[in-house]
């Protein structure tokens, strides 16, 4: 009992610590972790320009990836900063469903692409700055840039030819926390809602296949930082 009164005790001074935890203005925080990017794609009907229309229940597909994520952040105030995240490539696989008929064996994994989701934020800090637990808000710019997109063997044998995704920008919303561990390392947690939207090309029997996506994905990032 007296082990469990003093880790509590422990802990409950760690929580009300003052000024020595303060986010303060002109801090640099650097902040590392797992990311995740978990598309919630809406996509239109495919445009096939071998049949010259929309085909209707068609669809594209995109799968979450996980890296790593890396955030330099700013404090212009002790309640605001500039935050920038960047991270190491992301990885997704393209697919089609939905494909009738005749074209059904055109359903499955398309191919793959990968993509950097650079993102400049400001957030808001609205607790006290001498508090441990520093919750924040944030709204910001995303510039998505798709790249080394290529198609699978399997698509190529099916007729496919190139594939192409145009780059995005759009508005980010977060929220996150920080909670200081020393003066300086904190354990940190985020979430993002980042609207991209993009036009995928490829062709099929000589002619292009479009489709629209709104990628819009979830970015969950899990990590440790340091404040200079």
């Amino acid at each position: 009992m007296r082990k469990i009164l003093l880790t509590a005790s422990l802990l409950a001074l760690a929580i009300a610590s003052p000024a020595a935890f303060a986010h303060k203005e002109g801090d640099i925080i650097v902040r590392a972790g797992a990311i995740t990017v978990d598309p919630h794609e809406n996509s239109s009907d495919i445009w096939v320009g071998a049949l010259s229309t929309d085909v209707a229940g068609t669809k594209a597909t995109l799968d979450s990836d996980t890296q790593l994520g890396l955030n330099f952040a700013y404090m212009v105030t002790d309640h605001v900063g500039i935050e920038l995240l960047a991270a190491t490539p992301f990885s997704h696989s393209v697919g089609v469903s939905g494909m009738p008929g005749p074209f059904a064996g055109l359903n499955g994994k398309l191919g793959d692409i990968k993509q950097l989701p650079p993102t400049l934020s400001a957030l808001y800090y609205p607790m006290e700055s001498a508090s441990a637990f520093q919750p924040y808000v944030g709204l910001g710019v995303n510039y998505t840039w798709f790249f080394d997109t290529e198609l699978t063997s399997t698509a190529e044998d099916k007729g496919f030819n190139g594939l192409d995704l145009d780059n995005s920008w759009g508005l980010a919303y977060q929220v996150g926390m920080d909670y200081m561990l020393t003066d300086n390392i904190m354990v940190n947690g985020q979430i993002r809602y980042i609207d991209i939207d993009t036009t995928g090309t490829t062709s099929y029997g000589g002619a292009d296949v479009k489709v629209d996506v709104d990628v819009d994905p979830f970015v969950y990032m899990v990590g440790l930082g340091y404040k200079f």
